[in-house]
């Protein structure tokens, strides 16, 4: 058993190595991990692993101090504004431009823009953007990556304010702090757009984070030197311009300019994915969402498909889950807990348990389990009748509307999904009673290598969202129950080969087909405009693992051979890959070329090193089956 000496010893060498920026490879060399991917017992590096209390500088489930639920509204995210080229947050005199502005930054010695930097070194001449003459930006945005000391994650007075870091809304004054959730970005299809993002960020300390970042917007059609890969990363006093086309996937390959319509995104999500840190920097704030909208999907429940209208009936939900230090009361990171962390505080939008007021009418909320590693079974819940069973509706998976909703009691969600869903609280009001309902997840887990399956009783859960309701008020919106038709699936495409990716433990540590991440291997490439088979495979027998695929969204054939639950009927970009499962999936590769990676997305496994690059190219044919 160790002692409190041992323990804040242990903490204040782990936040040194972290100081040190040493990654696992560095602590495999220097004997600190043992094979089976723990830290050894060595200067007290792992002395609360053997700790039974809850001592001050814990950090562990079952230790975070209690806080009283539902005393906050829950967080309306705001809308990143937009900036005229001529606005001084466009700072250095330069322009968003095609190819990187690499010139030396006197005052810092770096390039100015971090664009065309591969794994922190400069690559002179590449990562121009593709595109960029055919589809100018028409939009532009800034972001400031500042940290933010007293953010409340509760108003219980028990817990002091936090230290995050997150984007800010742009602005230079220093009382333009960073947001969690990151500030939501609003765009439209065929408006092509730019982010200007700058890294402001100090180094950590306060035992996690690098202030290096590599901001991916996840699962949006992008190219390379766009798609924020985790070997993509900027430093402090350098900016970055990330540029999007805006165009639906197949707009330079198959279909008009003008896209597929039935390759149209809605629901998506911005997040840090600086390699080997990506837990950390998004455990820390770095996580937001993007809307985009087009002329069925408009944001106006008055016009299109008639979905609720953006933002008083459209609420963007970010649910995480943290750990608390007993001691201080600040929310803990344990850097070398491989397994995965799961957390005792709930938070939805950045605070704990919070409530929202909602009317008697229609509400769609965009659902994302923004990690690191628990998985949800989320619930309707009257607490004044546990025995109700109340129905809702989803409409759309990772950012894909559904062709039908589909009417369902309860979704489970991974890291990294989003379940746009329906809820008709005057419905709900007029059939069950309820004045109350909470949005309550059901999903027993007890660490971070998976849910154990076990669906607690109605009430036994963890409540994420408390709803509230009041008045009945006008409703424009479509009945979901009236069945409405969204967007068909497009074709798969013949397969040119199939390949096999097994997901696995390996030596303490996490692998795909037996090797770790590494920024300087490509694993193999895909020929340009061609569709290929892949394998998801479980092999690391008592896990379960999220994995998201770069580029170019996928349909599930079947799970372990049988056809996908109806909800799974769509496009996806994530998915989950639960025990002992071989599950395939069909994809075709257009329009950008380039380097993408495909990892696990519970944070924790990609660090430690569940991840690969692969690429894309015109006119190479790679028949690599087991790469």
């Amino acid at each position: 058993m160790a002692n409190l000496r041992d323990i804040l010893n242990a903490q204040k060498n782990r936040q040194e190595l972290i100081k040190a920026k040493l990654n696992r490879r560095d602590l495999f060399k220097m004997g600190l991990l043992t094979s089976a991917g723990y830290l050894v017992r060595k200067n007290g590096l792992s002395a609360w692993a053997f700790d039974g209390g809850c001592n001050p500088g814990i950090c562990r489930l079952g230790c975070s101090p209690p806080i009283q639920p539902f005393l906050d509204p829950l967080p309306i995210i705001p809308v990143l504004p937009q900036r005229p080229l001529t606005d001084p947050g466009l700072q250095f005199g330069a322009p968003p431009q095609k190819c990187p502005n690499n010139a030396t930054n006197p005052a810092t010695g770096l390039p100015f823009e971090g664009r065309g930097q591969f794994n922190g070194v400069l690559r002179s001449g590449t990562d121009c953007f593709q595109f960029f003459d055919q589809y100018p930006p028409q939009q532009f945005f800034v972001e400031r990556a500042r940290q933010n000391t007293n953010f409340r994650i509760t108003s219980d007075a028990t817990i002091p304010p936090q230290t995050i870091w997150g984007w800010n809304l742009g602005g230079s004054d220093p009382s333009d702090v960073a947001q969690f959730p990151n500030p939501t970005i609003v765009v439209r299809y065929q408006t092509p757009w730019v982010v200007r993002r700058f890294n402001e960020l100090s180094p950590a300390t306060d035992g996690f984070g690098v202030n290096e970042l590599s901001s991916h917007l996840h699962n949006f059609h992008s190219a390379p030197e766009s798609d924020g890969g985790p070997c993509r990363w900027f430093f402090k006093g350098q900016y970055f311009d990330y540029y999007w086309t805006a165009q639906q996937a197949g707009f330079a390959s198959d279909f008009p300019p003008n896209g597929d319509i039935r390759e149209s995104l809605s629901s998506l999500w911005y997040h840090d994915h600086r390699i080997d840190h990506t837990a950390e920097n998004t455990y820390k704030g770095l996580e937001g969402f993007l809307n985009i909208f087009n002329q069925f999907d408009t944001g106006d429940e008055g016009t299109g498909f008639h979905l609720p209208s953006f933002p008083q009936f459209d609420i963007n939900v970010i649910l995480n889950d943290k750990l608390i230090d007993p001691g201080t009361g600040k929310v803990c990171f344990d850097t070398f807990g491989f397994d995965g962390l799961v957390g005792d505080v709930q938070l939805a939008n950045g605070k704990v348990q919070p409530f929202l007021n909602v009317n008697q009418r229609r509400y769609r909320f965009r659902v994302l389990d923004g990690g690191p590693s628990r998985f949800y079974q989320l619930f309707l819940t009257n607490p004044a009748n546990l025995n109700q069973q109340i129905p809702f509706w989803v409409i759309a998976n990772d950012g894909n509307l559904l062709t039908h909703p589909v009417q369902v009691t309860s979704f489970r969600i991974g890291v990294a999904e989003r379940y746009d869903i329906i809820i008709d609280f005057k419905q709900i009001a007029q059939t069950f009673g309820a004045t109350t309902l909470n949005l309550e997840n059901r999903l027993q887990q007890t660490n971070g290598r998976a849910p154990t399956n076990n669906i607690l009783p109605a009430g036994q859960g963890t409540t994420c969202v408390q709803f509230r309701l009041g008045a009945v008020v006008a409703d424009g919106s479509v009945d979901p129950a009236t069945n409405p038709t969204f967007y068909q699936l497009p074709p798969t495409p013949t397969p040119r080969i199939t390949r096999f990716f097994k997901f696995e433990r390996d030596n303490g540590q996490w692998a795909i087909n037996g090797q770790f991440a590494d920024c300087g291997v490509i694993r193999f490439t895909v020929e340009q405009n061609t569709g290929e088979d892949w394998h998801i495979i479980n092999s690391s027998g008592g896990w379960q693992h999220p994995i998201h695929i770069h580029l170019e969204e996928f349909q599930i054939r079947n799970r372990n051979g049988a056809a996908p639950p109806a909800v799974e009927v769509s496009r996806k970009d994530v998915i989950r890959l639960q025990f002992n499962e071989d599950d395939l999936v069909t994809m075709r590769f257009r329009d950008f070329v380039g380097d993408y990676p495909t990892h696990c997305h519970n944070t924790i496994h990609e660090d430690h090193a569940m991840l690969l690059l692969w690429q894309v190219q015109p006119n190479v044919i790679d028949n690599n089956q087991n790469p």
